[in-house]
């Protein structure tokens, strides 16, 4: 399934409850029925004051040309669809976004752990917005993701639900994937991750310990934007 994840910066004028409030209940109203969009969630930070965005905004399609016509391609910020919800959605940000600050990635989820099938809703969710090492080519670090270091971050201790989601055009991709880690306990999530704000957090024991030590090896972590939230499902025609 592809994805786009928008990783949302309000306007300097808003304080972020009034973001929260003016995207819960107007923008999200539209966006869930944006053509073709088959599952939609919002990620609310656990930790406003230290969280490096206001939100995450997670659409879902079946069909990547689709995607594209709703909500643009890589590099294509200013894209302006001219129909629908699609396009009633595009007008509506300039309501309550900065979208100069707004990055956003466009991928294909691979589900590398699920031990909730599927049910994410109320869930704490890591993402990791991932920028590779100086040194490597996409390819390379893809591979060292992939093979070496997600066996070891999918068995991190009270991780429920584990995906990785890889950029369907790399070259003009703002990362080079996502790593989404789920939790049904907060603590258990600080424990392995560290909270917002803590990129120095230092885990001194299992898998959390293994992961740490391991993204030395393939990640630039100081480029590396995260984000710490809980997860609302607010659509969900995946399963019909």
């Amino acid at each position: 399934m592809y994805k786009h994840v928008a990783l949302l910066v309000r306007q300097d004028d808003m304080t972020h409850e009034e973001f929260v409030d003016y995207w819960q209940n107007e923008h999200t109203p539209i966006a869930r029925e944006i053509e073709g969009v088959t599952r939609y969630q919002t990620v609310l930070p656990t930790d406003p004051e230290n969280a490096e965005f206001d939100g995450l905004a997670e659409l879902y399609f079946e069909d990547l040309d689709d995607l594209h016509d709703a909500l643009g391609s890589e590099g294509s910020r200013d894209y302006d669809p001219d129909k629908g919800k699609a396009k009633e959605a595009r007008e509506d940000v300039d309501n309550f976004l900065d979208i100069d600050r707004r990055p956003r990635f466009i991928g294909e989820e691979i589900i590398q752990k699920d031990e909730v099938d599927g049910d994410t809703d109320g869930l704490y969710k890591h993402s990791a917005f991932l920028v590779r090492q100086e040194g490597m080519t996409h390819d390379e670090f893809v591979d060292y993701w992939q093979n070496n270091h997600t066996p070891i971050a999918r068995e991190i201790e009270g991780v429920v639900r584990y995906a990785t989601v890889l950029p369907t055009d790399p070259e003009n991709a703002e990362f080079d994937g996502i790593a989404e880690l789920y939790f049904e306990d907060l603590d258990k999530l600080y424990d392995a991750l560290g909270s917002e704000g803590s990129r120095d957090y230092d885990p001194d024991k299992g898998k959390a310990k293994e992961a740490r030590e391991d993204v030395n090896n393939f990640l630039a972590i100081d480029e590396r934007p995260r984000f710490i939230g809980q997860e609302r499902l607010v659509k969900d025609d995946t399963s019909e």
